[in-house]
């Protein structure tokens, strides 16, 4: 009986009131997050630059990261495809772009952002490296007007990409954790094939304004 007084007793602080901090800690501790991985096989003839390949890609999905972003990730990943591209922690921290390329040295060549980077990002990688550019799912009427008069090392040489909202938004729903497509680029217009149906976009370049 006094065993089973005791062990009622040790129950208690998990029972009704308020327990020390190593008590039950695990009802206490949060479940970590992790990340979603995506597996991409692309084949990519990009008819612009001349580059054809079979791209197989494996992406993380942040928590945080939403699908529109990811497959923005995806679709520059496909667009600056050369030797030394490769994808970075991404949100995982402020100091790295969605994508860089490195030579063979080791040194940044083509910082590649996503979304709609502030214009002290840009200043401070245009900078660092020799080219910028930025590839977009956002509102460019609502996006260049907030780097517009801001100051932006070498602002005319960077060139930012936007999609159609319809072209990515149709992709999305699309998306699986294997996925096959295929992405082509004529006089800069994209055709992306993804399980059956093809979706079209004309990608411009834009500049930066100034005011």
């Amino acid at each position: 009986m006094q065993a089973a007084s005791t062990m009622r007793e040790s129950l208690l602080p998990c029972i009704g009131r308020a327990a020390p901090v190593d008590s039950c800690r695990s009802t206490r501790e949060p479940m970590a997050l992790t990340a979603t991985v995506f597996s991409f096989a692309v084949e990519l003839a990009d008819v612009d630059r001349g580059v054809y390949e079979t791209i197989e890609l494996k992406v993380a999905q942040h928590p945080s990261e939403t699908a529109e972003y990811m497959l923005v990730r995806v679709m520059a990943y496909c667009l600056e495809y050369a030797e030394g591209i490769e994808m970075t922690r991404g949100l995982s921290t402020t100091d790295e772009p969605a994508l860089w390329v490195r030579d063979a040295t080791g040194r940044i060549t083509t910082w590649i952002e996503v979304g709609a980077p502030a214009a002290e990002r840009l200043h401070k990688a245009s900078k660092l490296c020799d080219r910028v550019v930025v590839y977009t799912h956002k509102d460019l009427r609502q996006y260049l007007p907030q780097l517009a008069g801001q100051r932006i090392h070498k602002r005319e040489e960077i060139m930012v990409h936007a999609f159609d909202r319809a072209f990515i938004d149709g992709i999305v729903p699309l998306l699986e954790r294997r996925m096959k497509m295929s992405l082509s680029v004529t006089e800069r217009h994209l055709y992306a094939e993804a399980n059956g149906t093809t979706f079209t976009c004309e990608l411009l370049p834009v500049s930066i304004p100034d005011e």
